[in-house]
């Protein structure tokens, strides 16, 4: 963070500016930073050119940093581009530091400053000018760089007693303390309220578990391919008021300034599952020609929201995936999501070690396709309805046969591998997920 003031301050020596068409923002991760920023006077320089401090901790990285102007919006509509990010943070997913930006990478934090002066991804910054200065001169990279002793001078200045003092009240916050509360054994839940609200993962839940059915004439929710990450899957940044938690939002009278985000709102599991699947970059094989949250309403025949066609349906629904389903953040909404739009079991080439524990936990069935096999090299395009006769004497690394019913009446049989790997998963799952066997078991 250091270099990336000191950098700052080179560049304006030389005269350079983050072009316009850049947005910037400075989002430290403790408070600390901007104690030893003042003590170097490299809040100055990193404010000049843009890197105004805008929170601390998760901001940007997670979509937190607010809208683009509106005319930059309009310019990567209108010409459909794909427009990158550049940040220090540690997730690079598509669509996670903007809806519009579909493309991030992760860099240090003077090299997130030196791509905001260059203004441009396509440049080489060892061979390639990144501005020219005050004096009308190419200024390189290599010229505004921090040098070792630029470094070891500003780290002087950095002293015990500011990481003392900061976190000496570290616990005392008072917009946090001057929020209304009330002392009660449970939690107060107030209907209205559009931040949390009592979950319904335990609706109508039983003293005993039932015994486990098969999943039958199960409907395809969506069709994907390989690679399909947790940010995909769950919801995190902001989100655009046309999409169905936008809307669930509008409907009771919240202004789109303050929707916050989904990070925000994850106590709030309407909104939650109405952002499942909804990544900008989701491409569903049963929604032909669209990008970002659309399936196919098996009722209609119509594309929809993938929301919309899950709540619009009379069947129990699956997700047909490839390799590599749920990479990324161990995201328990990317498993509670899908649980609540009614998704009964995920069948995969393969999964994410824990992303595959997640669904189990919310007792989604998680199968994977025989080595050599997938949904195209069997034949399914989607369309099917799924028979997968799991049974209450289902065993840990099961295999079953499941049958794919086409409509023309004609039907595909395959043998899946059912991925409770232990016996204790097979346990979760006969009770409906981790947290109603925890329930069960403080009740006896």
């Amino acid at each position: 963070m250091l270099a990336a003031g000191l950098l700052a301050r080179n560049a304006r020596v030389r005269g350079l500016s983050v072009k316009p068409w850049v947005k910037t923002s400075l989002a430290p991760g403790s408070r600390v930073v901007t104690d030893y920023f003042e003590a170097n006077g490299l809040d100055e320089d990193l404010a000049a050119l843009g890197f105004n401090n805008v929170g601390y901790g998760c901001t940007t990285c997670i979509g937190n940093s607010g809208p683009l102007p509106e005319e930059i919006e309009s310019a990567i509509d209108d010409a459909g581009l794909i427009v990158g990010s550049v940040i220090s943070g540690n997730r690079n997913f598509e669509g996670r530091v903007h809806q519009k930006v579909k493309a991030s990478y992760l860099a240090s934090p003077p090299l997130v400053v030196a791509y905001a002066l260059a203004g441009s991804l396509n440049v080489d910054l060892t061979t390639e000018a990144i501005g020219i200065g005050s004096d009308g001169t190419p200024v390189m990279l290599s010229d505004i760089w921090p040098s070792d002793e630029q470094l070891s001078a500003a780290v002087a200045n950095i002293t015990p007693e500011m990481f003392r003092e900061r976190y000496s009240t570290v616990m005392q916050e008072p917009r946090w303390d001057s929020i209304p509360s009330e002392a009660s054994p449970l939690y107060p839940w107030q209907d209205d309220s559009t931040y949390i609200r009592l979950p319904s993962f335990f609706q109508g839940l039983s003293k005993e578990a039932q015994p486990i059915q098969p999943i039958s004439g199960a409907k395809v929710l969506l069709k994907l391919g390989d690679s399909i990450t947790t940010d995909h899957i769950s919801p995190a940044g902001a989100f655009p008021a046309d999409g169905p938690a936008g809307k669930w939002l509008i409907e009771r009278g919240v202004m789109q300034g303050d929707f916050n985000s989904f990070g925000s709102r994850r106590g709030n599991h309407e909104i939650m599952m109405r952002g499942t699947f909804a990544n900008v970059r989701v491409r569903n094989q049963m929604a032909p020609g669209t990008e970002g949250g659309y399936a196919l309403d098996h009722n209609s025949g119509e594309v929809t929201s993938v929301f919309e066609a899950a709540m619009n349906s009379d069947t129990p629904m699956v997700v047909l995936a490839g390799s590599q389903y749920g990479t990324g953040s161990s995201r328990d909404w990317a498993a509670k999501g899908t649980y609540l739009l009614g998704v009964k079991a995920v069948i995969a080439t393969s999964f994410e070690r824990i992303h595959r524990s997640n669904l189990v936990g919310m007792g989604v069935l998680p199968l994977t396709f025989k080595d050599g096999q997938d949904a195209d090299s069997l034949g399914l395009d989607g369309t099917e309805s799924f028979d997968i006769p799991v049974t209450d004497d289902v065993q840990a690394l099961q295999e079953i046969s499941i049958m794919a019913h086409k409509s023309d009446g004609s039907m595909v049989n395959f043998t899946a591998d059912i991925r409770l790997d232990t016996p204790v998963e097979v346990d979760y799952y006969r009770n409906g997920g981790i947290l109603h066997t925890v329930l069960r078991k403080l009740a006896q």
